[in-house]
Formats: C-alpha cells, structure tokens, sequence
C-alpha cells in the first residue's frame, strides 16, 4: 500500500509501508530495541525476546509488520493486526506498535503511516480498531487522539510475579 499524507507538514516526504522480509531480521530487532529502550530505559532483551520476537511476529498470519519508509529509509515500524475476540463472534483491529526514530519524528510521517494501518485493518470489518499507549507517552496520546481514539480503560499489570 503506498500513500502520502501531507497534510499536518507539506515537508514530509511519501511515505509507504513496506513487508518486514526474514532477511531483514537483524536490521529490525536493533530498531525494536531501540524503540523499547524509549519505553523503558532499563529495557534488557531476554533471551526469549531475542530468539522468538521477530519470528513470533513474522510466523503469526494475523500479524502484519511493517517498515515505514520516508525518503527512502526505514524511518520505523509498525505492528498491527487482528484479534478474535475472546468469547464472541467478533474481531478487533489492533495496533501493536508504532516507532518512529528520532530523526523522522514531527513531519507527519506516524499520522500517514497509522493512516495506512487503519485503512488496512478496517478492511476486515472489526468491531473496533484499538490500541495501548505507554504511560507519560504524551505524544503518543497527541497523535492517536488527533485520528480519533479515546481513553476507554486503563491497563494494569502486576510487576512481580514471582515471590
């Protein structure tokens, strides 16, 4: 699929997703763990991780990965996909994960490309297209607000689960 939206800064470039290959493995697990270093600075791959992340993602049909590219690089990903619903006979859209590197960040690239994804997901008619952002991500909650997504609940996770 390959779009453009210019339209938050006439500056940004074209941008398209492009299919994470196998090939691309190494290229896309560093910018992964740059993007959860973000998140959590005190973010360490476990083993687990480094072995089953990526292909995990790449082996679930459901799943989609993508490079966003700008001007030609890989200026960061996106994981979205689809859900079934747990008990009824329903679906969800569901982002996953957007990163976009420091230097493409304010030119509009994260709303094309979230555009895109959107556009993808809703063509498999779920009942809802949903997602989860960090706490304190203030420009997540900016840009996913600006596309029409609220606040409906909040997440909660036990920290230690072991005694």
């Amino acid at each position: 699929m390959r779009t453009a939206d210019q339209s938050r800064n006439p500056q940004s470039a074209a941008v398209t997703l492009e299919p994470v290959a196998p090939a691309d493995r190494e290229a896309f697990l560093a910018m992964a763990e740059r993007h959860f270093r973000e998140l959590d600075p005190n973010f360490i791959p476990a083993q687990d991780w480094k072995l089953h992340y990526f292909n995990g993602i790449l082996g679930n049909s459901r799943l989609s990965l993508r490079w966003v590219v700008a001007r030609g690089r890989h200026a960061g990903f996106i994981l979205f996909g689809i859900e079934k619903h747990f008990v009824l006979p329903r679906q969800s859209g569901v982002v996953y994960e957007l990163y976009i590197a420091p230097e493409f960040r304010r030119q509009g690239i994260a709303r094309a490309c979230a555009l895109q994804a959107i556009g993808e997901l809703q063509r498999h008619n779920p009942s809802k297209v949903q997602l989860e952002i960090m706490e304190n991500n203030r420009a997540g909650v900016a840009l996913w607000a600006s596309l029409g997504f609220g606040k409906t609940s909040e997440r909660w996770v036990l920290r230690k689960t072991r005694p």
